[in-house]
């Protein structure tokens, strides 16, 4: 997919020579960046989903806490 962007001629340059100095094209260097932000964006929805799955999950203890002296008694 081929994106289009308007940016400042000066933030362009400024970019090309960041992206130089990481031994990349801008191009490169933009897409890496797109493909970091798509991946995190995800990422943080899964750990949504996972705590608000947790904070709905009752839980199966039923009060229950772990004590140190029981769980040497039980080996």
């Amino acid at each position: 997919m081929n994106i289009t962007l308007s940016i400042d001629e000066r933030v362009a340059e400024q970019a090309r020579r960041a992206a130089m100095a990481m031994g990349k094209s801008l191009n490169q260097a933009v897409r890496d960046y797109l493909e970091q932000l798509a991946g995190r964006a995800q990422l943080e929805a899964e750990i949504a989903e996972f705590l608000d799955s947790t904070a709905r999950t009752p839980g199966r203890l039923r009060g229950w806490k772990f004590n140190r002296d029981e769980l040497q008694r039980r080996a």
